[in-house]
């Protein structure tokens, strides 16, 4: 949520031209890298999340449960070592400090094809984020068969389904996009309150 609310309330980086996104870091650098660190490094809660679900679900049904569970930890996995992260890339900083080091077009060449490079995997829907919609949408829909509340699972559901849109048409959604997010958001933060509920319900009754 807070990646959010810093996105909608700072200055977006330019999403084409190289040059100008390369000019833009090195101007707000701290603000870039920590925009890219509130993309990234939820990915591990997110693991967690979606391994103790699997736990928690697999006597509903554990070949769901496992593919599920394998789709949504793997690809979430996987996303912290793309080199984007849909907002930017951390490897755009190193890029920017070579560029502003050196001040001829031809030795800043190499640095704005590399940035070019980063602009063009950002844009493109990523299998990995299609990936992590899937696993949602596995889930929750097991989720419909207990122990948890229908209104969470339904929740899931229906982000997982808009997620998956979100992804592949993400080139063109714009800040429609941020639709899923706050889904994703809204989802994650019930469901952290259902897994609490639901380990204090099944935990052993100590003397």
């Amino acid at each position: 949520m807070t990646a959010l609310v810093i996105v909608a309330s700072t200055s977006s980086p330019p999403t084409s031209g190289a040059a100008s996104v390369l000019e833009y870091v090195e101007r707000h650098r701290t603000l870039y890298i920590v925009r890219q660190l509130l993309w990234t490094v939820p990915s591990v809660f997110l693991m967690v999340v979606f391994l103790a679900l699997a736990v928690a679900l697999r006597f509903r049904s554990r070949g769901l449960a496992a593919a599920g569970g394998l789709v949504a930890v793997t690809s979430w996995a996987v996303s912290l070592a793309w080199p984007t992260t849909g907002d930017g890339s951390l490897a755009m900083v190193l890029l920017a400090d070579r560029y502003a080091d050196v001040s001829t077009a031809v030795d800043r060449a190499p640095f704005v094809a590399g940035a070019e490079l980063l602009i063009a995997l950002n844009d493109v829907p990523a299998v990995i984020g299609v990936l992590q919609t899937l696993g949602i949408l596995l889930i929750s829909l097991l989720m419909l068969r207990g122990p948890f509340a229908s209104g969470v699972a339904w929740l899931g559901v229906a982000t997982g389904a808009t997620g998956v849109i979100a992804e592949v048409l993400r080139p063109v959604l714009g800040g429609a996009y941020a639709i899923y997010g706050v889904l994703l958001f809204g989802w994650l933060a019930w469901i952290a309150g259902a897994l609490w509920r639901h380990a204090a319900a099944v935990a052993p009754d100590h003397p």
